[in-house]
């Protein structure tokens, strides 16, 4: 499907690494972030869902747009400096991989919630985390990291990211 509205463009794929790993990991941790906000505060599960999938498409939009706006003001500078760069990837692809990268990684979070799974904050925890390290490990298809190490970095930084998340919760649940 990224093919077809690639093109050309999809040759070069490890070109888009910085709008995958971006949008991907902010998917997680956004869509995180309500399941650990919604757990933390001890409210119906059934909320996660709603505002899981509108975080989803709300946020995956603003990346993909605001994605398409600093590439296009970063072309719109060059152009009045007199410069410009060569191999420049056009701001719509840009904003389609982060896009897409911030909705298919950001399910993780909410698998447990879709399929109505028992103890599922707890399996939540538990996607989310093979989540960033299978995002974070697959930057060595096109890297020359090693995948344990890349995979670890991004699980570390994600978790932690996610624990934040779920201690606002608990400590702004009493508000509610």
């Amino acid at each position: 499907m990224i093919e077809q509205f690639l093109g050309d463009e999809f040759d070069d794929a490890g070109g888009y690494i910085a709008e995958v790993i971006y949008g991907a990991n902010d998917g997680i941790v956004t869509t995180f972030a309500v399941v650990a906000g919604v757990a933390g505060a001890a409210l119906d599960p059934a909320i996660v869902l709603i505002l899981g999938v509108a975080n989803l498409l709300a946020d995956g939009f603003s990346m993909g747009m605001s994605n398409y706006l600093s590439q296009h003001s970063e072309r719109d500078y060059r152009a009045a400096r007199g410069t410009t760069v060569a191999d420049a990837r056009p701001p719509r692809y840009t904003a389609a991989v982060t896009f897409l990268s911030f909705v298919v990684a950001g399910w993780a979070p909410l698998v447990p919630y879709a399929f109505g799974i028992d103890a599922t904050f707890r399996l939540s925890v538990v996607v989310t985390g093979i989540a960033f390290f299978v995002v974070g490990a697959s930057r060595t298809l096109v890297t020359d990291r090693r995948w344990y190490r890349a995979g670890a970095e991004m699980f570390a930084i994600g978790m932690l990211a996610a624990a934040v998340a779920y201690a606002a919760g608990v400590t702004l649940g009493g508000l509610a």
